[in-house]
């Protein structure tokens, strides 16, 4: 056989054989779209096994505004990109997928925001803030145990919805303390006065912590460091009152 002629036998096995595969995809389209609902199926992505959203949450909305998911409706009739618009308006979805399998299962997957802090209002609702520096209202199914946060910039810092362009400052100092297992669990809560001074109310001791505006994090947390390591083992716990570090290069005990 000459090289002509191979070419041309490749050729034809070729085409035959993009020929099946168009009509294998288009016999599969046609039976994908003739498949009708079967069920729906929520999955959430706990966080730490901590559940904001609940499935059977989820679950009954959809079925409540979707009278497409109904037993024997065509799938195709089933707007997905609706499906999951209307599920990641839920507060704390963060983003969600919407999909359906061979069988006709609507299957919903949920991925949560994560709470870092708590503002907390003595007259008025709380809120989270999440990890990406959103505001969340509270949750009917969980309270979050996290850093709380209160002070006369409370009402402000709710209002503002997405602390990422105005507040990145006390963002840095709550991740600071978020990553930090030993601050996490030693530092209770900030207060925040309404120019964005911070003092912080520990856990464990009954010193006042002036931490000044949340600059030069890591520097103040090394002098909280040294105040922990060399003071408190020398002095006792109930020595001092206020431990002062928003002053460059200093430590201030009272």
């Amino acid at each position: 056989m000459g090289l002509r002629n191979l070419k041309i036998k490749q050729s034809f096995v070729f085409t035959a054989l993009l020929l099946v595969l168009v009509v294998f995809i288009g016999f599969v389209e046609k039976k994908g779209a003739e498949r009708s609902y079967h069920s729906l199926s929520v999955k959430v992505k706990g966080i730490s096994d901590v559940y904001f959203v609940e499935e059977d949450e989820i679950s009954s909305m959809l079925l409540k505004e979707f009278p497409s998911l109904s037993d024997g409706k065509r799938l195709e009739n089933i707007d997905l990109r609706k499906l999951e618009e209307k599920v990641e308006g839920h507060p704390f979805v963060k983003n969600a997928e919407v999909y359906t399998d061979l069988k006709g299962d609507v299957m919903v997957t949920v991925d949560q925001y994560r709470p870092i802090a708590r503002i907390s209002r003595p007259l008025a609702a709380d809120g989270y803030i999440s990890s990406e520096g959103f505001i969340l209202p509270t949750s009917a199914h969980y309270t979050s145990r996290v850093l709380i946060i209160n002070g006369a910039l409370a009402d402000e810092l709710l209002a503002a919805k997405d602390l990422t362009s105005d507040y990145q400052g006390l963002l840095d100092l709550i991740y600071f303390i978020d990553k930090s297992d030993f601050w996490s669990a030693q530092i209770a809560s900030l207060e925040v006065d309404r120019k964005g001074n911070i003092t912080m109310h520990q856990q464990v001791g009954r010193q006042e912590i002036e931490f000044g505006k949340p600059e030069d994090i890591a520097s103040k947390f090394e002098k909280l460091s040294l105040f922990y390591k060399e003071i408190i083992p020398q002095k006792g716990w109930d020595a001092y009152t206020r431990v002062n570090v928003k002053f460059k290069d200093q430590i201030i005990c009272e």
